[in-house]
């Protein structure tokens, strides 16, 4: 009931002060969570209550907001997709660009929502659902996001289990930080989910340690960098999270772990840009074209720059000229630095300790950087919550009964 009401509280602020698509989720969701706190005051019923605030505060308006004409970021991807039909890149090269929405800042894995659309099925019916994109970040949402509670709530036997990883992962869907991504439709929703979904498969491991073995914990990290390395190829706000994982197994597990979750990370994500943007690999304008958009016009380094503002440092520095956007990028570069020292000095010894810190390095980003939103803080606030809802606790390494358990079932 505290959580709901805090979300009603950040819902009823919003639906006063915000307009457009904000406004419409906030009034949606303002009454899904009141919904959600007179069950749970009246019935105490929470699979009730859940199921009553997902369905008013991320279906009703997303469906709602469905019917109107996409966003920018939309039409970013559906023309992504396009191009990867008919050239073999989801980028235009640097004598296309005409303006900033010319510019495609996703990695190529995010084409993939668009491909339904260039695909024809918004012609097919049902209100042009099945090719929008935004119903498809919803589903590249939601399925992994709940195999991460799944695998990351505590196991019990019974059915409580199966209840408390259900209702965790609606929760999450309902809340303000994934709800209003989602209704809205913005595309870091599944970067975060696939990012959870990592630290779930990093967890289980260390948190079974005498059912493990090595080998079965050198699959762990494979399996988790595989799945890093899937978010890492959607936007690159998911980098950060590959070398503090690669640190805390390196403390947790050895570097034979580490090593495996680097390499399945890095050779993941090099095989979808292989499969996804061929043309990078084999012609330089495209490559060029991928730096371009990716990585340079996200750091405000192109001739074109986003309209986006926020009252961040960073954008505000940027705003005072090339001076400021300097200072910017100098201090972005700086928190990296502090970052990476950090992981060498004090690393990350379990899974809790990763999301933690992943979350300030992100928010250190997003604070810093010269052309940030303030919805990026969905990615701490995310990481933080998923913690809250698992109940995640520190594991150590095996026992030695653990250990000479491995040691027989390794022959």
């Amino acid at each position: 009931m505290v959580g709901y009401a805090a979300f009603g509280v950040y819902a009823v602020v919003s639906a006063i002060f915000s307009a457009g698509r904000d406004q419409v989720w906030s009034i949606w969701a303002s009454c899904g969570y009141a919904a959600a706190l007179l069950v749970l005051w009246r019935w105490r019923d929470r699979t009730a209550a859940v199921a009553m605030s997902v369905a008013l505060s991320v279906l009703a308006p997303l469906l709602w907001l469905s019917a109107e004409p996409l966003e920018d970021g939309m039409n970013v991807i559906d023309r992504a997709a396009a191009l990867l039909l008919h050239h073999g890149s989801p980028y235009l090269t640097s004598g296309q660009i005409r303006g900033w929405l010319s510019y495609n800042p996703y990695l190529p894995v995010m084409t993939l929502f668009g491909l339904p659309n260039a695909a024809g099925l918004r012609a097919m019916g049902w209100g042009g659902l099945a090719g929008n994109p935004g119903v498809w970040l919803a589903v590249g949402t939601v399925v992994p996001l709940a195999a991460a509670f799944w695998i990351a709530i505590p196991q019990r036997p019974g059915p409580v289990w199966r209840r408390d990883a259900l209702l965790a992962t609606g929760i999450a869907v309902a809340s303000p930080v994934i709800g209003l991504n989602l209704a809205v439709i913005t595309t870091d929703p599944p970067v975060l989910a696939l990012m959870l979904l990592s630290l779930a498969l990093a967890l289980t491991p260390s948190a079974l340690a005498r059912a493990s073995t090595p080998r079965s914990r050198l699959a762990g990290a494979a399996s988790s960098g595989a799945v890093l390395g899937v978010a890492c190829d959607l936007k690159s706000t998911a980098w950060l999270a590959v070398p503090v994982m690669a640190a805390m197994y390196a403390t947790r597990d050895g570097a034979r772990a580490a090593g495996r979750f680097i390499a399945a990370s890095v050779i993941t994500a090099v095989v979808l840009i292989a499969v996804l943007a061929p043309a990078t690999l084999v012609k330089p304008a495209a490559a060029a074209a991928l730096v371009q958009n990716s990585v340079l016009f996200p750091l405000g380094l192109t001739h074109f720059k986003t309209p986006a503002e926020s009252l961040l440092p960073g954008h505000l520095l940027t705003a005072l000229g090339t001076a400021g956007h300097v200072i910017s990028v100098g201090l972005l570069f700086a928190a990296a630095l502090g970052i990476a020292i950090s992981l060498v000095i004090a690393p990350p010894r379990d899974v809790p300790a990763a999301a933690r810190r992943i979350a300030i390095g992100l928010a250190l980003m997003f604070l810093l950087g010269p052309d940030v939103r303030f919805g990026y803080f969905l990615y701490p606030l995310g990481l933080l919550g998923w913690l809250a809802l698992t109940k995640t606790t520190p594991s150590g390494p095996p026992d030695r009964e653990a250990s000479v358990q491995d040691l027989v079932q390794d022959g």
